[in-house]
């Protein structure tokens, strides 16, 4: 072992060797680190700027009830919403009155909320969920149907039903 004296300071072989090995291991660490983060998909995680560490994510399954609806929508294994839709007293059991398939995810905004949105031949059926709003007596979904000229048909608040 050789032991170097430089201004009263005793350095030898064995620290120089662990000086050597962390500076070699930082960088691969760092990198490690980033590729974990981006293999988060953004469409999978929402963020919410105010509190970093709070994340939300979004439910595989979401059950909801308006006035006049029931609504379901489910992750489909390609990446795509289902929607499917009842009357609101009607059993989820019960055979759909409708069915949309190939539905997206989108954010909306920076404060963690989203929407989903089905096309059925030209009419749209949004279900958004409501993280900020400017009431506490706002409900946490809304529905809203658009036609095919652009003409809002439906917006109904919705409440999310238990499974």
């Amino acid at each position: 072992m050789i032991t170097l004296r430089y201004n009263n300071l005793e350095i030898t072989t064995k620290m120089i060797k662990k000086i050597i090995l962390v500076a070699c291991l930082l960088p691969v660490l760092s990198f490690a680190n980033i590729k974990d983060n981006n293999e988060i998909n953004p469409k999978e995680k929402i963020t919410n700027n105010s509190d970093k560490d709070s994340q939300e994510r979004i439910p595989k399954t979401v059950i909801i009830k308006t006035k006049k609806f029931k609504v379901k929508i489910d992750k489909q294994p390609n990446g795509n919403y289902l929607y499917q839709s009842w009357g609101a007293n009607t059993k989820i059991s019960a055979k759909p009155s409708m069915i949309i398939s190939d539905g997206t995810m989108t954010p909306d905004g920076s404060g963690g909320n989203y929407y989903f949105e089905f096309n059925n031949n030209g009419t749209l059926y949004q279900v958004w969920r409501n993280y900020l709003t400017n009431s506490s007596k706002k409900t946490p979904y809304t529905l809203v149907v658009i036609g095919s000229n652009g003409e809002e048909l439906v917006r109904q608040d919705a409440q999310v039903v238990k499974n």
